[in-house]
C-alpha cells in the first residue's frame, strides 16, 4: 500500500494522496485505490450486554421501539455490531453484541451446540414428572426440542441449560407442561458469563475472554484479534 500511495493510485475526497500517514475520517471519507472505491477495514469489537426487559433484540425497528445497540455508546454504534441470537422483548439477560460475523455463525449455528444457560422463574414449583419431560425433549409444533440440562436451584426457579434456540422456546416448553414464565434470564453463553453486570449495562470483553471465545468456535484468537496479552480494558455502559 505504501508503494501504491507513493505511485499516486490512492485518492481521498478525489485527491491525489502521495504523503505516508495522512488520517482520514472512515465515516466520511470518500477512498479509492486505482479509481476504485476501497473498504475500510474496521476494529473488531466484542460487548456483552445485560439486555432489559422492554429492548428489542435487534439493531433497528420500524416500529421505533427501543433496541439494544440504542444502549450503545456513539463510539461503538459506530462499529455496526449486530447482536448474537436472540431474546424475548420480555426477557432479559446476556447479549454479546459483535461485528465480527463468523464467530457469530459459529455460536448460533445448530451444529455446533454451544450452551445457553438461562435463569427461568415459574408460577409454581415444578415436580419430578415435569423436570423429566424437559430433560427429554418436549414436542412443539416445528418438533421435539433436544433435551435439556434443568435442575431446580430455588422456589419456583429452575436452572435450564440448552444448545439450541427456537423462537421463544423455554416458554413454549414449560407452557406445554403447565407452566408460565414469572421471569427468564440468560447467566451464559457458551463460555462467556453474565456475571454482577448490571440490568442495562454493558462491557468489552477483556483479551483474557475474546481469546477463550473464538478458541472455543474454533477460530484462532492471536489471528482474529490481533491482540497482544493484556489489552482489552473493559469499558462501562
Amino acid at each position: 500500500m505504501e508503494r501504491a500511495i507513493a505511485d499516486g493510485r490512492v485518492t481521498v475526497d478525489g485527491e491525489k494522496v502521495t504523503a505516508m500517514g495522512v488520517k482520514v475520517d472512515p465515516e466520511t471519507a470518500v477512498v479509492t485505490l486505482d479509481g476504485k472505491p476501497a473498504r475500510l477495514v474496521e476494529k473488531q469489537a466484542y460487548v456483552l450486554m445485560n439486555k432489559p426487559r422492554g429492548v428489542l433484540s435487534t439493531v433497528k425497528d420500524q416500529r421505533k421501539r427501543r433496541t439494544v445497540t440504542d444502549l450503545l455508546p456513539p463510539p461503538l454504534r459506530r462499529l455496526r455490531l449486530y447482536p448474537v441470537g436472540r431474546l424475548d422483548w420480555d426477557s432479559e439477560g446476556l447479549i454479546l453484541l459483535t461485528n465480527h460475523g463468523e464467530l457469530a455463525h459459529r455460536l448460533m449455528h445448530p451444529r455446533y451446540e454451544h450452551e445457553r444457560e438461562y435463569r427461568v422463574t415459574v408460577d409454581k414449583s415444578p415436580d419430578v414428572a415435569m423436570l423429566e419431560r424437559l430433560r427429554k425433549g418436549v414436542e412443539l409444533e416445528e418438533g421435539r426440542t433436544v433435551p435439556a440440562g434443568v435442575e431446580v436451584v430455588g422456589d419456583g426457579v429452575l436452572r435450564m441449560v440448552l444448545k439450541e434456540g427456537k423462537k421463544r422456546q423455554i416458554r413454549r416448553m414449560l407452557e406445554e407442561c403447565g407452566h408460565k414464565v414469572r421471569r427468564l434470564e440468560r447467566v451464559r453463553l457458551a463460555g462467556i458469563e453474565l456475571g454482577a453486570l448490571a440490568t442495562g449495562q454493558i462491557r468489552q470483553l477483556g483479551a483474557g475472554e475474546r481469546r477463550r471465545l473464538l478458541e472455543l468456535v474454533g477460530l484462532v484468537a492471536g489471528e482474529e484479534t490481533g491482540e497482544k496479552p493484556g489489552d482489552g480494558a473493559s469499558t462501562p455502559g
